[in-house]
């Protein structure tokens, strides 16, 4: 017997290897063999909290081939997506999605809508009632604090409670959610769709004990003492001042404390004329819910519309709302309006030019000399920055930020942090933060080495056949029409319908994973595929090694880059 065929008799009865094991052994004809290859699609490599949107989107598209309804196919599609991050509704109206600019999808049309399919699956997880799953049914006896109910740390606690500790999460405000609740209007992120996303993380046993702040009502020794971690993600709920002569006059309002003041239903005069100083989306935001409140609006940010940190389509919706945006300017003074003035306050801006790129990356702004401009108003609101309260937690500060380490650890021992306080991103990073916490935590409570999960090797577009997916255009997100929503606080974004879903699906490429098109199987000039439909996603496609002559076939007509011959194509050595 050869010793293909002995090492073929021995492995064709098993599922061809994992990625992360060795390929069979090649004989001395230096034969090749295929081996599934399972890659990291880009659309999760650029996902601030690592989502398999490749998974949830296939879970979908490949209904029909597994004998799954379309209603048990979102199922399955939202424990995929909640499994990394528990807020698939919020994030799905509210991320900036970095997976579509790194969807392989581009380099053929347009990248995949996973946003508008991430807010779908999330919706249709709260109006079907969907419960967020544990990871273990067993209860530890390690208890952990997190102080802060934003989105970081409510996921780790979640992330926490699904492996079984009872989780106590304090929070200073009235009301759960951070940022979420505080710092976005309404018309970007309903209040009932951020409620029923919590409800779910409650559900699983969280204890939350609302209006207690740390330093005040309750100091971090005593939570130490009584419980074994403590996670900080305490959030930036405190905006920086401009800095500017006058910034302390009445009518100057910081652009949080505006935005918390309406979610809470509190009014809010404005006056005839609001100036709003910041180019991130918290300026955008400001000056947006400013618009929908009456009166006339002005954006002023001191670089272009190129460098401005805010979302474009944020940018682009504030104008086409009437909002005007004054570019390359920069406040100087604000003075009390003379007497009889139809306005309030008098803004002194300064023109800017931009010169070498700063630590941002950003050309900086340079103020030329001799070309101040006074603009009247009655209300200016600073939207330029916040930072946290760290009063309570000195001993964790540096700066107005947490020292920490990349998986969450401080220099106080069973103390953790993550979030915004260890510096600012957008929500789906905090998201990511509190879980890669949680794992940490776990790993310090069970007083073992924390160890990177296996991350199998990222695909780009080269690796993909794009000319065997057919053509197919996006389903671009509608909005509600600009003379409408400029008159209330309804969602501005419309939400795909179900059949629009359903085909937005059957886009995505399923980079580097197995999405059951059959061609190595029929292709194989030996007949030395077959499939399994029965096992995992991944585990489906078996190659009887004794039949097998290296040809290639196969992995040459693999769309989706998922086989690959022999054991440097593999990537072992």
């Amino acid at each position: 017997m050869s010793a293909r065929e002995s090492m073929g008799q021995a492995v064709m009865r098993v599922r061809t290897p994992d990625p992360s094991e060795a390929c069979p052994v090649q004989d001395n004809d230096n034969f090749d063999c295929p081996v599934y290859t399972r890659r990291e699609a880009p659309c999760k490599g650029a996902c601030p909290s690592s989502e398999d949107a490749r998974g949830y989107l296939t879970a979908i598209a490949q209904s029909l081939q597994f004998g799954r309804s379309h209603e048990e196919s979102v199922e399955q599609a939202w424990h995929v997506l909640t499994d990394k991050n528990p807020f698939p509704a919020v994030h799905g109206r509210i991320c900036p999605h970095p997976c579509e600019d790194a969807c392989n999808r581009g380099f053929k049309d347009e990248p995949i809508a996973i946003h508008s399919l991430e807010r779908h699956i999330g919706d249709e997880g709260i109006r079907r009632g969907f419960r967020l799953r544990m990871l273990t049914e067993k209860k530890r006896d390690r208890r952990v604090a997190v102080i802060g109910a934003g989105p970081s740390g409510l996921s780790c606690a979640y992330q926490l409670a699904r492996r079984g500790y009872p989780v106590t999460v304090f929070e200073s405000e009235a009301e759960p959610g951070g940022m979420l609740r505080a710092g976005i209007p309404t018309y970007r992120l309903p209040r009932d769709v951020l409620a029923a996303e919590i409800e779910k993380i409650i559900d699983l046993g969280v204890d939350l004990r609302l209006n207690t702040s740390i330093g005040r009502d309750i100091s971090l020794d005593e939570l130490r003492s009584s419980h074994d971690a403590v996670y900080l993600a305490a959030g930036l709920h405190r905006s920086i001042r401009m800095g500017v002569e006058g910034d302390d006059l009445p009518g100057v309002v910081p652009g949080i404390d505006l935005i918390k003041s309406l979610n809470c239903g509190d009014g809010v005069e404005l006056g005839k004329r609001v100036l709003v100083i910041g180019g991130g989306n918290s300026a955008v935001d400001v000056a947006r819910v400013c618009l929908r409140l009456g009166p006339e609006v002005d954006l002023i940010y001191r670089r272009t519309q190129v460098e401005m940190p805010a979302l474009a389509s944020e940018v682009q919706g504030a104008i086409d709302e009437g909002i005007k945006v004054t570019f390359l300017a920069a406040p100087a003074k604000i003075a009390a309006a003379p007497a009889g003035a139809p306005y309030r306050l008098v803004l002194t801006c300064i023109l800017m030019e931009l010169g070498e790129p700063d630590s941002s990356g950003r050309r900086r702004p340079l103020p030329i000399e001799g070309s101040e401009f006074e603009i009247e108003a009655d209300t200016i609101i600073a939207a330029i920055g916040q930072e946290a309260d760290l009063t309570g937690l000195e001993g964790l500060a540096e700066g107005s930020w947490v020292r920490a380490d990349s998986y969450g650890r401080t220099g106080i021992e069973g103390v953790f942090a993550g979030g915004d306080v260890l510096m600012p991103g957008v929500s789906t990073m905090a998201v990511g933060r509190g879980r890669k916490a949680a794992r940490a935590i776990d790993v310090y409570l069970h007083g073992v080495e924390y160890k990177e999960p296996y991350a199998p090797k990222p695909i780009d577009h080269s690796r993909i056949s794009l000319g065997y997916y057919a053509a197919a255009p996006r389903h671009k997100q509608q909005e509600l029409p600009i003379a409408e929503r400029i008159r209330n606080f309804d969602e501005v974004n419309l939400p795909l319908t179900g059949d629009q879903a359903r085909e937005e699906t059957y886009r995505c490429m399923s980079c580097g994973l197995c999405f059951t098109c059959d061609r190595c199987r029929v292709y194989c000039p030996t007949h030395a595929i077959s499939r399994d439909l029965s096992q995992p996603v991944g585990r489906i496609m078996f190659t009887d090694y004794t039949k097998c002559i290296g040809c290639h076939v196969c992995a040459d007509i693999c769309p989706c880059g998922y086989i690959e011959m022999g054991m440097q194509g593999a990537g072992i050595s």
